[in-house]
């Protein structure tokens, strides 16, 4: 019997399409209300999944996709560094 291992699959915001999550990067709503860019998937907080390009980031911002899934509005500052770190990696 060949068992492989499952992959975990998360949706982009951007551009919809189920990939891999460990090809995705996670955007955190921490519990103090911060918005970041969570690198090791790992921190506290509700979570969503964007492509690593500034497309995706773009399009779920003009779609609301991601104030909607964070559950909070996303300051313009927060933005502006959201696209920088996502253009860094």
């Amino acid at each position: 019997m060949d068992t492989q291992k499952k992959r975990p699959q998360r949706t982009c915001l951007g551009c919809r399409e189920t990939k891999n999550k460990e090809l995705l990067t996670r955007i955190v709503r921490t519990p103090e209300g911060t918005v970041e860019l969570d690198p090791t998937g790992r921190k506290n907080g509700r979570g969503a999944y964007l492509c690593p390009d500034v497309k995706c980031l773009k399009k779920a911002l003009k779609s609301k996709a991601l104030s909607r899934a964070l559950k909070t509005e996303i300051p313009e500052e927060t933005t502006a560094a959201l696209e920088e770190e996502i253009t860094r990696e």
